[in-house]
């Protein structure tokens, strides 16, 4: 996987959690550089630990799975961004509270962070870097969580609902690609 596929990944992946850090940025009125710093931190750092739980459960199980590998990977990122594509078009209010402390941030960032375990089962096929790869994804979150928390206390909800379905967009796309590689379709 190239950076370049890693970085659209990445941008994917982070969808959810910006999302949030948009809400979260409604929720708080003034936002101070804490809020913004919070939120970078929990959903970056769980962006990058669950593709390494991901991965380190895909290779346990790849010599098993390894003739349908490419498949694995495709029917995961098609879900995930089904999913998310799904999600963006609810109508279903999020209910958030201002509070950036633990007990709110960790189901939060344990939420938006599902999407990236599978995507590191997926990790356990593929030419990836995995040590790169996370905290290459970890730093992308962090980035779109901490000015998602701003744009919320800017712009509003406007720009939940079309981030979430760009980011299915994007892994429905990737996990084409796969496919699509490994079928010899394209280089």
């Amino acid at each position: 996987m190239g950076i370049i596929e890693l970085f659209i990944l990445a941008v994917g992946l982070s969808m959810d959690a910006f999302a949030v850090s948009i809400c979260k940025g409604l929720t708080v009125g003034k936002v101070k550089p804490i809020h913004s710093i919070t939120a970078g931190i929990y959903f970056g750092g769980f962006q990058a630990l669950m593709p390494t739980i991901g991965y380190l459960l895909g290779i346990k199980f790849q010599a098993m799975i390894n003739e349908i590998d490419h498949w694995v990977a495709f029917v995961l990122l098609v879900i995930i961004g089904l999913n998310m594509i799904k999600e963006s078009r609810s109508n279903e209010e999020e209910n958030l509270d201002a509070s950036f402390d633990f007990k709110t941030m960790l189901p939060l960032a344990v939420a938006t962070s599902i999407d990236a375990l599978a995507v590191g089962v997926t990790f356990a096929f593929l030419d990836v870097d995995i040590v790169s790869a996370v905290i290459f994804i970890g730093v992308i979150t962090f980035i779109f969580s901490a000015v998602g928390v701003k744009i919320g206390s800017i712009f509003g909800a406007k720009y939940k609902s079309k981030s979430e379905f760009l980011g299915g967009l994007v892994l429905i796309c990737i996990g084409v690609k796969i496919l699509l590689e490994h079928l010899n379709i394209i280089g």
